[in-house]
């Protein structure tokens, strides 16, 4: 087709937008009413999914080691103990800071284990120190030179992908050096069932919205079409082709397509820092994604939705107009 006749029949599909502008306001309206859904949709499971993430990375496992302390303290310890027993080296598998770090390097290597955090015993007990109420501290005072730390050299473990938490877990305790671990079974399965719902949530909500969107721009161009019916009729009795008489709808509908998602978006942006600012102010929420590090990407998905709804509405129904009812005027 040569560019002169691309030209004219892109220029009568922008005309048939405003001769049949009502029908075409009415479109764009439902279009934008689609998209916006869409892209709040969209904008709720990314700050869900961020939340989501953001949790994961506080649902570490805690891995003690088998070390002097363990021996001494720990579920299997002696009914009495104190400074003076002595246990033996072979009792117990780590024995300084350098086979801790080395057992630390060895957890890394299990899949689906993000980082490994060693922390020695003189740590973790400042640190369950700093987690006291403020004036009960004088309670840790007898966990001084004379009476020993009782905490184990422990690891603090992040998992990559909470899906697979068991299977890790598995894996951790069975490393050799590990005598118990601790961690929230229980949150991770809550992480992963609320991760998959919104992703369903999510997928279902958008599959729905663009089949609406393909059902009402198809509608704009049925009634269009059948505005022109006999127009049509006579251009297929002078010898047009399909393709020729099918370009105008098929860009009538890409164009009521992208003017729905440029006001789709501005009007996604203003609900979206409307509602940010609420939350922050009423609870303080920081943790939300901001716009313009998704404004792109959702302007660009709008934009083909806008195309491939408005594309493919109008070459359904127009192709199905021409094979069936349009080969009536073929005889004029």
């Amino acid at each position: 087709m040569k560019a002169r006749s691309i030209k004219y029949l892109a220029a009568e599909g922008v005309k048939n937008i405003w001769a049949n502008r009502l029908m075409s306001i009415a479109s764009i309206g439902v279009l934008i009413a689609c998209m916006v859904l869409i892209g709040m949709a969209s904008l709720i499971t990314k700050n869900v999914n961020k939340a989501i993430s953001t949790l994961e990375q506080q649902n570490v496992i805690m891995a003690y080691f088998n070390d002097k302390n363990s021996v001494l303290y720990g579920e299997n310890a002696p009914a009495q103990t104190d400074e003076n027993v002595s246990v033996a080296e072979d009792s117990f598998l780590i024995h300084n800071d350098e086979e801790a770090k080395a057992l630390c390097d060895k957890l890394s290597e299990i899949d689906n284990v993000l980082s490994v955090e060693y922390i020695s015993s003189e740590a973790g007990l400042q640190s369950v120190k700093d987690t006291l109420l403020e004036g009960k501290e004088e309670y840790f005072t007898f966990l001084d030179e004379e009476y020993g730390n009782p905490l184990s050299a422990a690891a603090k473990i992040t998992l990559a992908d909470m899906s697979k938490f068991s299977e890790t877990l598995s894996l951790i305790e069975a490393t050799e050096g590990v005598d118990s671990v601790q961690s929230q079974s229980d949150l991770a399965d809550k992480i992963n069932a609320i991760k998959t719902g919104v992703g369903v949530a999510g997928v279902w909500i958008i599959a729905i919205l663009l089949i609406i969107s393909l059902v009402i721009v198809s509608n704009t161009i049925r009634v269009t079409m059948y505005s022109r019916k006999l127009e049509i009729g006579i251009m297929k009795a002078v010898g047009a082709t399909d393709s020729f008489i099918r370009l105008p709808f098929v860009i009538e509908g890409m164009f009521i397509g992208v003017i729905s998602a440029i006001f789709s978006m501005a009007i996604v942006y203003f609900c979206y820092r409307v509602a940010t600012e609420t939350l922050m102010q009423s609870l303080g929420v920081m943790e939300i994604i901001k716009f313009s590090s998704v404004a792109l990407e959702t302007f660009g998905i709008f934009v083909i939705i806008g195309l491939v709804s408005g594309a493919l509405g109008s070459l359904f129904m127009i192709s199905k107009y021409l094979k069936k009812e349009g080969s009536e005027f073929t005889a004029i």
